[in-house]
């Protein structure tokens, strides 16, 4: 693989992995424009273990004691509130995990269409926008209860349709349920750790029937560009998300999936 193609396609995937804009659709669209041959699972695996390093590297502090306070309460300590985050992420996760376990195939095989990634890339697109306009944005990511935690959980089972964004159906989750923009975008990029790590090993496991050999250096390029661009991404969202809001995103989903239509029709 030339490493250009693997700069680009690693900075492609940290820079869209956690903003609502859908990373499935830019990585619909980049080779059809650019005339590129698929990156390979070998490589799809390397940039999302990038992004995971970068999401654990960035809320390092708050997942150390979350670890620690959640040992804690299994093994008859007191409940804190971080805590209950962390059984917040866990049960947050059971959904989808599920969702994966049972459908992941049928829809990679079906429903990996690009006119489909266009539609839900606007539809879920306009959601966030009235999500966060409809929003009452007056809690944090500790308030939430477990009948948040299920319909979160649920939503985010949405992001295994393609175009769906997993950040995007979360975040638009946690706006309709009353979170402020950063306490919707922090429990979304908590929840993407668990979610994240279970999606690497899985293709992990795939790439190990693989005869291909590995491009050690392609690989080794996209996972650190990958991390470094998804951990400047996180602390650009969580610092300009308050003031500018979720329109521009939900504008720029609506224009990506007319660019998808007109280059696929």
């Amino acid at each position: 693989m030339d490493l250009l193609h693997a700069v680009f396609l690693a900075i492609l995937q940290g820079f869209t992995e956690f903003l609502p804009i859908s990373s499935s659709g830019h990585l619909v669209l980049a080779p059809k424009l650019l005339d590129w041959e698929d990156q390979g699972l070998a490589f799809d695996v390397a940039v999302h273990l990038g992004t995971l390093v970068a999401v654990v590297a960035y809320f390092r502090h708050e997942l150390i004691v979350m670890a620690v306070d959640w040992i804690k309460s299994v093994t008859g300590g007191p409940r804190t509130a971080e805590s209950r985050l962390a059984w917040a992420i866990i049960w947050g996760t059971v959904p989808v995990a599920i969702a994966g376990f049972l459908i992941s195939g049928p829809v990679e095989e079906y429903l990996r269409n690009p006119l489909l990634v266009a539609s839900t890339t606007a539809g879920f697109g306009v959601l966030l926008w009235l999500a966060d306009v409809r929003g009452r944005r007056v809690r944090d990511e500790h308030s939430l209860g477990w009948s948040d935690v299920v319909l979160i959980g649920l939503a985010q089972v949405l992001a295994l349709v393609p175009g769906t964004s997993r950040s995007g159906i979360t975040m638009t989750a946690g706006l309709l349920l009353g979170l402020t923009r950063a306490a919707a975008a922090r429990f979304s990029f908590l929840l993407a750790v668990p979610v994240i790590l279970a999606a690497s090993l899985l293709e992990t496991i795939k790439l190990v029937g693989q005869p291909e050999p590995a491009d050690w250096g392609a690989l080794a390029v996209g996972t650190s560009v990958a991390a470094i661009v998804a951990y400047l991404t996180i602390g650009w969202f969580l610092r300009v998300l308050e003031s500018v809001g979720m329109w521009p995103f939900a504008l720029y989903r609506v224009l990506l999936a007319a660019v998808l239509v007109f280059v696929f029709i």
